[in-house]
């Protein structure tokens, strides 16, 4: 596909000055699109997948734990919750670098390699299969999470080049949100089918042949001015170690932790280790001319947005992972009955993207964020409190509807707020901020609620007291997130009413 004559004198010359509002320099952006409707509308979509393949990634997994396991040779919970916890460890801590890269390479070729190296990653997790190895599928599902790394940061930061602020630019960022929910009932769905009708590897092998169309697809529609890298060639080697080694060490206690035990030496050995790592990336980050994340940059509102991303998306990794669980151990549903049952979370998750796109053209985004946050709450404290034998259509059916909510309005508001503060040649970092916080908030909240799991569920023999005590520490964490989007709301109120900025 061709790419109209316009699309590079636009993104050069069809230009605006724009004031952030953190002070920062004026910053050039374009006053439109610089593509026709039909152009761009594929274009939408194909950034809109990177979105929509992490996440079904993710459902790849989590759909058939036990039948994965069962080709293993496993059923030892904490190492089954590595095969999803793996994977958001990869994509949550590598992101942290990739859109830095992407700034320095260009988002383009990130892109398309990081779809590239997915989809090689992809067709060696299911091989893994005739190694007979966990640990070396855990391997293969690390590796397959660095593609959506890649990715990911680089294609909010494309879309963060190519539309300036206002309604346009939410109605995109909300859509790419709304992927979110569908990816994963869409990875869940097709990996269930294979499971069942066929081999299981098999759905890894159709992921690795659609990054392939992918990364062929982007190649020829993405705009060539989204290749521009920075000026700007330098980067931080020594942050770039200390955060990624920190966030590695510190996630692989968490996660470990379930299976092995706290009192085990090299859990918290490993876990103290990732805390002093990430301690001297922060005071690195304060001393570098171009740090991976510009803490300088940070205002209460960055702090407010990043905290409740944490807090909300570690409550939905639990949520997720443990509705599979409960399904399956103690309902006796097959895979593709569950997947069947979060369909209706694709379509909630789609109302609640535009909807969130229109509403942050009339509202403060700590509005947004607070309804997100209790939508995370009100989703666990439906399933913490569900009984076994209840019809799909009460508790269940109602916690897949408004979950999706919290998923699909905190991260475009999210999104949104970080990338108008950033200029134009660093949409990376914006971009890098918000994926690695959704992602490895995934893969903490595993964590913590494998280690409540294991404490309360009586060495395995009250499983469904397990499941409840792994919920209760999601509605604890989304409580926290919702009591914090309550803090701000009313603090911005005051504001309004003092006449204060910011």
């Amino acid at each position: 596909m061709e790419e109209p004559e316009h699309v590079g004198n636009s993104f050069q010359s069809d230009v605006k000055d724009h004031s952030k509002g953190n002070g920062l320099a004026k910053d050039p952006v374009p006053t439109r699109p610089p593509f026709s409707l039909p152009h761009e509308i594929l274009f939408v979509a194909i950034i809109c997948s990177a979105q929509l393949l992490t996440q079904a990634a993710l459902g790849q997994a989590i759909a058939i734990l036990r039948i994965i396991g069962e080709s293993f040779g496993t059923t030892n919970p904490g190492q089954l919750s590595w095969f999803a916890a793996a994977y958001s460890l990869t994509v949550g801590t590598f992101i942290l670098i990739a859109g830095r890269l992407g700034d320095i390479l260009g988002h383009k070729k990130l892109f398309v390699a990081g779809y590239l190296w997915f989809g090689l990653w992809s067709l060696i997790a299911g091989l893994s299969v005739y190694s007979r190895s966990q640990i070396f599928f855990d391997v293969c599902r690390a590796f397959q999470g660095t593609g959506p790394a890649l990715i990911l940061p680089n294609a909010v930061a494309i879309l963060g080049r190519t539309y300036p602020p206002g309604r346009r630019k939410n109605i995109t960022f909300s859509l790419f949100g709304a992927t979110a929910p569908s990816g994963f009932v869409l990875g869940a769905v097709f990996v269930s089918l294979f499971a069942e009708r066929a081999w299981w590897p098999w759905g890894y092998w159709i992921m690795a042949i659609t990054c392939a169309l992918l990364a062929s697809l982007g190649y020829f529609v993405i705009p060539s001015a989204a290749q521009e890298p920075s000026v700007d060639k330098s980067f931080d080697y020594l942050g770039s170690l200390l955060g990624v080694a920190g966030l590695i060490l510190f996630n692989v206690a968490w996660n470990q932790a379930p299976a092995a035990g706290w009192s085990t030496p090299y859990v918290y050995v490993l876990l103290i280790l990732g805390v002093l790592l990430l301690a001297a990336f922060a005071v690195v980050e304060r001393k570098v001319s171009t740090p991976l994340v510009p803490f300088h940059t940070f205002s209460g509102k960055t702090g407010f947005v990043l905290g409740c991303i944490v807090l909300g998306w570690s409550a939905f990794g639990i949520w997720v992972y443990y509705f599979w669980q409960f399904s399956e151990n103690l309902r006796g549903f097959s895979p593709l009955l569950v997947s069947a049952q979060l369909v209706p979370a694709g379509v909630s998750g789609l109302c609640a993207a535009l909807t969130t796109g229109i509403l942050l053209s009339l509202l403060h985004p700590s509005y947004i964020m607070c309804f997100a946050m209790l939508a995370f709450l009100v989703g666990n404290i439906l399933f913490a409190t569900m009984p076994v034998k209840q019809t799909y259509w009460l508790q269940s059916f109602f916690s897949i509807i408004v979950t999706p909510w919290g998923m699909d309005m905190s991260f475009p508001a999210a999104t949104i707020i970080l990338s108008d503060l950033m200029p134009r040649e660093h949409q990376g970092l914006a971009a890098s901020l918000v994926n690695t916080l959704v992602n490895y908030s995934i893969s903490i909240g595993l964590g913590i609620g494998g280690t409540v799991e294991a404490h309360v569920n009586r060495g395995n023999e009250d499983l469904l007291r397990g499941y409840r005590g792994a919920w209760y520490a999601g509605i604890g964490l989304s409580g926290i997130g919702f009591m914090l989007g309550l803090y701000f709301v009313f603090d911005e109120q005051i504001r309004r009413r003092r006449g204060v900025k910011g």
